[in-house]
């Protein structure tokens, strides 16, 4: 009998980033700034969801180029390999193993009812069976390595529900005295709402309406001018609070700073060209080490590639030994040996 892999009452930090398109403010608020946070205080497994990317992208050089971008981005904004591992999700071929097993207890019925599935189908892309079937792969990408805290966006929180009603139905049916697979619970910081795109929508790469994290000079000012706005005169008060330029300034301004310019919309005199001038400035700022670290980063490609492996390298000897266990418990035979 093999031991079962994961130790009872491990807390497990497990995410991941889709590697479709340049990283934006709304990744770094929504998932990235939170990944950063958690690798100190927890063993976790964060990676970079080529698989998943791969329901929308079909330029292979695109894909490439957007997955050594995105580990860039982290490592530029603070992730420390020798606190986590950080690692590109087809490094670890066994979860679509483990995929096809959870596929044979999920109910179509359940993934009909996946809000994402349909809101991207109503954005107009492709309906196929991977967009279909993310939360399975994404239960996987959970539950392989043990995961016990998932930090997420909002709209993820219903993926967590699926991956927690998929390592259930595993536990009652193969694992019913000693549960292989721990329950995850999703961590959403509270405080920080939906970041607004330049159109006020949701900040989304399907949107078209984000503005990049590494943005800067020209770009930064052209993405930002580009932030849709009312058009209440100069001169006349305007309400902070349904402002699109002043969603986007709390998230880097800091509470004195927010207290003045919420003063300034309200007195009136202040226009939104005002306020966008600002959070150029605030941008410029916030975002300045992680730019030049990043600069550091794009000649040093060999050390990026290190440190995926050896991420994937981790993450590999805890998928196989999980899997090893689904393999026992589940009667399924390899008759190979290596």
């Amino acid at each position: 009998m093999l031991e079962y892999p994961f130790t009872s009452g491990e807390t497990v930090v497990v995410s991941g980033i889709q590697s479709s398109g340049a990283l934006h403010i709304g990744n770094y608020f929504g998932a990235i700034r939170q990944h950063i946070s958690l690798h100190h205080q927890h063993p976790s497994y964060y990676f970079i969801v080529n698989y998943h990317a791969m329901t929308t992208v079909r330029d292979p050089n695109a894909l490439r180029a957007h997955t050594i971008d995105a580990a860039i981005t982290y490592l530029a904004l603070g992730f420390d390999p020798s606190k986590g591992n950080l690692f590109v999700q087809s490094d670890v071929p066994l979860l679509n193993e483990l995929t096809w097993i959870f596929f044979c207890l999920t109910p179509v019925s359940q993934l009909e009812k996946a809000t994402s599935y349909k809101d991207k189908v109503t954005q107009g892309l492709s309906a196929n069976c991977g967009l279909f079937n993310y939360p399975i792969l994404q239960a996987s990408d959970i539950l392989i390595y043990g995961g016990t805290i998932v930090p997420v966006g909002a709209d993820q929180k219903q993926h967590i529900e699926i991956a927690r009603d998929t390592a259930q139905r595993f536990n009652r049916t193969w694992s019913p005295d000693q549960d292989l697979f721990p329950l995850p619970e999703s961590y959403i910081m509270k405080q920080v709402a939906i970041v607004p795109g330049i159109d006020g929508r949701k900040m989304s790469k399907s949107y078209n309406n984000t503005i990049g994290i590494f943005d800067e000079g020209k770009t930064l000012k052209r993405r930002i001018q580009r932030i849709v706005t009312d058009s209440t005169p100069l001169e006349d008060p305007k309400d902070p609070d349904t402002d699109n330029v002043f969603a986007l300034i709390r998230l880097f301004a800091s509470d004195e700073q927010q207290s003045e310019i919420r003063e300034a919309y309200l007195q009136g005199g202040y226009g939104y060209g005002h306020a966008k001038k600002v959070l150029i400035e605030l941008m410029t700022e916030y975002f300045a080490d992680a730019r030049d670290k990043r600069r550091e980063l794009l000649n040093d490609l060999d050390y990026v590639q290190d440190v995926l492996q050896e991420g994937g390298n981790n993450a590999r000897d805890r998928a196989e030994a999980c899997l090893d266990k689904v393999r026992e418990l589940t009667g399924l035979m390899t008759t190979y040996s290596v």
